[in-house]
């Protein structure tokens, strides 16, 4: 979108599923990088709205509700507080934090459904859905699990493969297994209400094609799902807890959660410009309701409907199709809504050298590190910024938090700080002194910091980061190059004009710093200021050597960073093994699976085979292809244990596969069979093998 264009942004971050709290996952995949977005905005005077909330409809609330044995109620309103209590605390700005249990967003989606009801948008499909007899329940899709077509990964959910990000229907999983009851599902008939995602397959791609400036896996995705062709999706869900289906005949039926959660957005702007007073979260008044009195001036029509509004939503990679396919279908179908101009996807975070699970406690959760690192969230929000997983998967390990934190926040950015606060303290009470001769070094030094605020700007406008943060810590480098190079504390010896001019620019670097450090470390940035004794520039006065005048007096120095000690992180290591001894204990005592019939067992037909060939599928991460010889022929199997085994380490090694299995297809190979593996409590997959050599083709009974 041309800049010159934009009148105002509406800037969203993901809602999140209050059935826990967030964790560093989160944070480092949309929220931080919204947060410094939203935050260099305001910092330009430009008009923006920061939007976001908590997603309280859905099956992972109702699975929670079923866990704990309440309510769905008792979740989400547990849940949200604690969420909106760390994201306030963490410095995360927005306008406004909704929730979708409210009527606001009840009658805002219900409205939206209707509009496109009446447009004759949807049809009404009468399909096979899987029931759970046991539980005598249609199930929705986070209620069955099984094996993705796909990739092979057994533990695939009825809508998404969180292994290989494959969209799917719950009819799609091979074994198909109910959530609720462990039982196999049989097919119903239901009707529901599909968006013919079909239909608006050329709109969509006109639309994406038109942003080839979207990250590469964005884009890509996109252009993955409209190559494969756009199937019709059910809008509608057979469930209890939801938004009802404000349509006859609908009894028993909510909006699908990805219908009903983007609409969330436009009901939270909805909420901030006063158009209800219900059960929201204002961080402007502290409290979780807006005070009708102080409620945003203006319509919030301009923010989603005006062509001068730059729409941008920041989400995680699993989330791209929902907003990039579904949300835009939806807001064509309806007609007077603007379509998001970017979606700067992040990949995923894992934790030291594991993928982050919730349900096994591997997980850094935001609420307890307020509590355990107070006053250090700045320190988590550059480490988890300077870590970013922007274009690739990466990893947080406390030792690289310690590292980063000792390294770089104390030893570059506090250094500086210090050095030229206590410098300035030493030799003029306190005092910016005046600026005298400037010479070469120094005008090298002023014609480098103009530079910085121009090419941190371009790296936050197209949302990179990672990138604009590290360019801040040059800022910093730079001064204490300045610093190193001068060496004012020995000229002062000699020469005390040459060193008020030494300390006049390095104060100037110092007061750029605050302020182009702000939009990813504000605490500090606070912090800074006040010790400047300075405040109220923006990110235009970035660059000068006039934001102190001589003669303003300075407050009294302090240490912007402490370092962290080893027995600090070694306590969080400690506390991340001891949830991997739990799920060990709990994996090992997990119980046995109902009883088959002998018969059952028996036809399946295990046989000793050996791998004589193996290579890594393209463009996967964990998918092998495997020839094997199984004493009855050759073949070919695909397999998901690249992450453990290279494929010249396997060659030769005796395995026991599944010979009789339907052969299928995964990233177009047909896999003719199963390779048997254990797994532990961290995931860690191993052969099941012969302890001696056998004959391949031998039969395993």
């Amino acid at each position: 979108m041309d800049n010159s264009k934009i009148k105002r942004y509406t800037v969203t971050a993901a809602l999140p599923y209050t059935n826990g709290p967030v964790h560093i996952g989160h944070l480092a995949g949309v929220y931080l990088p919204a947060d410094t977005y939203v935050r260099y905005l305001r910092s330009n005077k430009r008009d923006v709205k920061f939007i976001c909330g908590s997603d309280e409809n859905g099956v992972p609330i109702t699975l929670k509700a079923k866990k704990e044995g309440v309510t769905p109620q008792v979740i989400v309103d547990k849940y949200h507080k604690i969420i909106g209590d760390s994201f306030k605390e963490f410095g995360v700005s927005f306008d406004i934090y909704h929730r979708t249990s409210s009527l606001t967003h009840h009658q805002t989606a219900s409205n939206f459904f209707e509009t496109l009801y009446k447009k004759g948008v949807f049809t009404e499909e009468v399909t096979e859905q899987y029931y759970d007899e046991k539980a005598q329940t249609f199930l929705a899709d986070r209620y069955i699990t099984g094996t993705c077509p796909k990739c092979g990964n057994e533990n695939a959910y009825g809508d998404q493969c969180e292994n290989c990000g494959t969209t799917l229907n719950a009819t799609d999983l091979i074994n198909p297994k109910s959530t609720l009851s462990g039982e196999k599902p049989v097919r119903r008939e239901t009707k529901n209400w599909f968006l013919p995602l079909d239909k608006y397959e050329e709109r969509l791609r006109t639309y994406i094609e038109g942003h080839k400036e979207w990250r590469p896996n964005v884009y890509g995705q996109c252009q993955s799902w409209l190559n494969a062709g756009l199937q019709p999706r059910a809008m509608t869900r057979d469930l209890d807890w939801g938004v009802k289906v404000p349509v006859k005949g609908a009894d028993g039926k909510v909006l699908y959660v990805w219908f009903d959660a983007p609409i969330g957005y436009i009901s939270a702007t909805k909420e901030l410009f006063g158009y209800a007073s219900l059960d929201v979260w204002n961080p402007k008044l502290e409290e979780y309701y807006i005070n009708p009195k102080e409620v945003e001036k203006g319509s919030w029509e301009n923010y989603w409907k005006d062509e001068g509004t730059k729409l941008v939503h920041f989400i995680g990679k699993d989330n791209i199709v929902f907003h990039c396919i579904i949300f835009p279908a939806m807001l064509m179908a309806h007609g007077d809504y603007i379509l998001a101009d970017n979606v700067p996807a992040n990949e995923f975070l894992n934790l030291e050298g594991q993928k982050i699970s919730t349900s096994k406690n591997w997980a850094v959760w935001l609420n307890e590190y307020l509590k355990e690192f107070k006053d250090k969230q700045d320190v988590l929000r550059y480490v988890l910024t300077a870590t970013a997983p922007e274009t690739k998967d990466n990893d947080f390990t406390w030792k690289d938090f310690q590292a980063r934190n000792n390294n770089e926040l104390v030893a570059i950015l506090g250094n500086f700080i210090n050095r030229v606060t206590v410098l300035t303290q030493k030799y003029f009470g306190g005092k910016v002194p005046s600026l005298m001769t400037i010479t070469d070094i120094d005008q090298q030094v002023i014609d480098e910091l103009a530079a910085f605020p121009g090419k941190i700007s371009a790296s936050i406008e197209n949302y990179r980061f990672r990138e604009a943060l590290s360019e801040v810590m040059n800022v910093a480098r730079l001064g204490n190059k300045y610093l190193a190079d001068t060496e004012p504390w020995k000229v002062i010896k000699t020469d005390e004009d040459r060193v008020r001019t030494i300390l006049y620019i390095s104060l100037q670097i110092a007061a750029n710093i605050g302020i182009l450090v702000e939009p990813f470390l504000p605490f500090t940035a606070d912090k800074l200021m006040k010790m400047l004794n300075h405040g109220g520039h923006l990110w235009d006065d970035a660059g000068s050597i006039n934001l102190l005048h001589s003669g303003h007096q300075l407050n009294e120095p302090v240490l912007l960073f402490d370092k962290i000690e080893d027995d600090a992180v070694q306590a969080q290591v400690d506390k991340l093994n001891q949830s991997k001894a739990d799920n060990a204990v709990q994996t090992a005592t997990e119980p046995a699976k109902e009883n088959i019939q002998f018969e059952q067992f028996s036809a399946i037909d295990i046989r000793v085979a050996t791998i004589i060939a193996a290579e890594k599928v393209e463009k996967t991460k964990k998918l092998l292809k495997l020839t094997l010889d199984t004493g009855i022929d050759q073949r070919t199997v695909v397999s998901g244990i690249a992450e453990f085994y290279s494929p010249e380490a396997i060659v030769g090694q005796q395995v026991s596969l599944i010979v009789n299995l339907a052969p299928r297809e995964i990233k177009g190979i047909v896999s003719q069979g199963m390779i048997l593996m254990s797994e532990d409590a961290d995931g860690k997959l191993a052969f099941v093998s012969p302890v001696q050599k056998h004959t391949n083709g031998s039969v395993i009974k």
